[in-house]
């Protein structure tokens, strides 16, 4: 059975300095209260892996969490660049980046290998590409019953998984629909899974088979209404669309970025409080 746990609890109790993280989600579900609460507890020094980091990375970058970020696709969507990241990258602002960058089928197939407790991932990709040879962790390997040429990458196992869902119950099972990503799978091939939720239910009402992560496979639940915001939580609310229109020139400069980060994470109790700042910091806007 799952704890079921206040979410500066869960983070405090399962995500330390130096860890390997996944915050997956996506388009929706994006684990955004989350993020905010590890920028909150000034987590350093960790490995980010993600197939792709939007928003919530650029902020976890730009606050100095990451050392370290695995990912397949970077950029906000529909808008452009991550510009926290970039200047990561580029400048070593606020301090290096080392960057490993795949493409999704192989994250994916790494997230499964992971799962599976298997060393590494295999599969059919790369012809004609230049990410060979700049990531030294792909690599070909001879079928040994085919003799075909085939991709090899590590699995991936992270320390701690972090995803947002719409429901759980109170033994932990949790209930999530829409557009999935590898939620599933990097839950399952984590030491550690933070399930933030819209709900906490006595009874999910679910369909046969519909529950892909049962209570056994999660470390903590916690009840976080709104959690994704800015993305979406399908059936529950929508995308925020001019948030992300607005971050590209938030992320553009460092003071502004600092500043922003500052009042609306740092100097808030939890997402709860982060969600009345922004409403403030929109209202002053308008």
């Amino acid at each position: 059975m799952a704890d079921i746990l206040e979410l500066s609890e869960a983070i405090a109790t399962h995500v330390q300095d130096g860890d390997f993280v996944a915050l997956e989600g996506f388009t929706h579900l994006i684990p955004f209260a989350a993020g905010h609460e590890l920028i909150r507890q000034r987590r350093r020094d960790l490995t980010l892996v993600r197939m792709t980091p939007d928003l919530i990375y650029d902020q976890l970058i730009g606050a100095g969490c990451a050392s370290k970020l695995i990912y397949s696709w970077g950029g906000n969507p529909g808008v452009g660049s991550l510009h926290r990241l970039r200047d990561a990258v580029e400048q070593q602002w606020p301090r290096p980046l080392q960057t490993q960058e795949h493409s999704h089928a192989d994250l994916a197939n790494a997230y499964v290998a992971g799962a599976a407790g298997l060393p590494f991932a295999v599969l059919r990709a790369y012809a004609g590409s230049d990410l060979p040879k700049v990531n030294p962790c792909i690599r070909f390997i001879e079928c040994p019953f085919t003799g075909e040429s085939l991709a090899a990458v590590p699995a991936l196992r992270p320390d701690v998984a972090v995803i947002h869902a719409q429901k759980a119950d109170r033994r932990g099972n949790v209930l999530l629909w829409g557009i999935l990503g590898v939620q599933k799978e990097a839950a399952l091939a984590a030491r550690r899974v933070i399930v933030t939720v819209e709900e906490i239910v006595d009874d999910l009402q679910a369909w046969p088979n519909a529950c892909i992560l049962p209570a056994w496979t999660v470390s903590a639940v916690c009840h976080v209404p709104g959690g994704a915001a800015p993305s979406y939580a399908h059936g529950y609310y929508p995308r925020d669309n001019r948030f992300y229109n607005a971050w590209d020139a938030i992320a553009r400069d460092r003071d502004r970025f600092a500043q922003w980060i500052q009042r609306h994470v740092l100097e808030t109790e939890d997402f709860a409080g982060f969600r009345r700042a922004l409403d403030r910091s929109s209202r002053e806007a308008a």
